[in-house]
């Protein structure tokens, strides 16, 4: 890796000189990885530009998830979701990043029940007692922000209502384990631990991803793992949290559609995202 002299720019664009910028940051990285310890790719470290303008889309798709929610009832479809989604992105600048995306037909994700995510919206009437996840991201001047959260339609059962709560408490206590110099598997243990402690399960074949320059970046965090393994985190990377919480088995099954992914058992499943930011002293939840 190339580094600036001391006196000279800092690589990350601030404007500021290197010694006063990232030459700490960049000494801690390369012993970590003289010790054969995974550290980030620099491309996935975000200037300052990059966060303000990612930190703006991740505002935007919260206040459209929030519009979102106040139309999810029994008796709406899935369609008419989308098509807010959909009106409400457009009227303020944005694209929806899942329309057409690698073909995917909508703006957003409707996953009800068992749908674990990638839920197609349709024709599909939400009912009294279902759960839905509704996965919104906007581009927003060339910046991306990645949002879920779980609805009510009507009243759920007391068994759905715990799941969706547990499926928040994991997700939180992910996004606490977020601070320089920890790793990713830090996140992976405290939420997997959440999640059998209920009886639940945490799908493993979908995780978090990098985000903000591009929709899905070169950035995997898994769900389950084991404190103290897996890549460091480092100030300025942007990725997502958003485990996805079983009732049942942690397998899923991929319909026909190519997109919407059910658990293999048929079980219910819950999941929150928020897109957080990994700061100087601890973590910004972007989304919030």
């Amino acid at each position: 890796m190339n580094l600036p002299m001391r006196n000279h720019p800092c690589w990350c664009g601030s404007g500021e000189k290197y010694k006063k910028c990232h030459l700490e940051l960049d000494s801690q990285m390369e012993d970590l990885r003289s010790r054969g310890i995974p550290v980030p790719a620099r491309k996935l470290l975000k200037t300052e530009e990059q966060i303000n303008g990612i930190r703006q889309a991740c505002q935007l798709s919260k206040v459209i998830l929030d519009e979102a929610g106040k139309c999810i009832r029994p008796g709406i479809s899935t369609a008419e979701i989308d098509r807010l989604v959909y009106q409400l992105t457009r009227d303020s600048g944005a694209q929806p990043a899942t329309l057409n995306y690698k073909g995917f037909p909508a703006s957003c994700c409707t996953s009800i029940n068992e749908v674990i995510c990638h839920g197609i919206p349709g024709k599909q009437i939400l009912a009294e007692g279902d759960i839905i996840n509704v996965d919104v991201t906007t581009v927003l001047n060339g910046y991306y922000g990645d949002t879920s959260r779980m609805f009510f339609a009507g009243i759920p059962s007391a068994e759905a209502r715990q799941l969706v709560e547990v499926a928040r408490e994991c997700m939180d206590l992910g996004i606490q384990q977020v601070k320089p110099f920890n790793r990713i598997g830090d996140i992976g243990e405290v939420i997997e631990n959440c999640a059998t402690r209920y009886g639940y399960s945490v799908v493993r074949d979908y995780g978090g991803h990098g985000v903000g320059m591009e929709f899905h970046e070169q950035l995997f965090i898994p769900h389950y793992g084991e404190r103290g393994r897996g890549m460091v985190l480092v100030p300025n990377l942007v990725f997502t949290v958003e485990p996805m919480i079983n009732a049942g088995d942690f397998r899923c099954k991929l319909l026909e559609d190519g997109w919407t992914t059910i658990t293999a058992d048929g079980s219910l499943t819950a999941q929150w995202e928020h897109t957080i930011l990994v700061t100087k002293t601890g973590v910004e939840i972007l989304t919030a």
